[in-house]
């Protein structure tokens, strides 16, 4: 099923506003603001800030613990005294136009 565009939902909603008007509905126009307001006043269960501030649990140690593990997982130990390096011919495919293998070269 295929998801409604904008211009679809608001057709809809266009539509179920007039259905809803021609019904006998009406719309209350509110002052701008005011519908923010409780008996005049704005709601104080809403304000965050009027609130004393809570005490907070302390987790630096597990802050750092969490990081050097994190460091330990980007710093891979590297033991690049057991890699072997090959000094010695390398084989390479010449290709055509097509992609096709047409033979085989050693280069040094």
């Amino acid at each position: 099923m295929k998801k409604p565009t904008k211009q679809e939902i608001r057709r809809q909603l266009d539509r179920e506003t007039a259905e809803f008007l021609n019904r006998g509905g009406a719309v209350k126009e509110v002052a701008r603001g005011a519908t923010g307001l409780v008996d005049g006043r704005y709601d104080e269960r809403s304000l965050a800030f009027e609130k004393p501030r809570e005490e907070r649990t302390p987790v630096d140690d597990v802050l750092i613990a969490i990081d050097q593990r994190r460091e330990a997982q980007r710093k891979p130990a590297r033991h690049a005294s057991n890699r072997t390096v090959r000094k010695g011919p390398k084989k390479k495919v010449i290709y055509d136009d097509f992609g096709e293998p047409l033979r085989v070269i050693w280069e040094d």
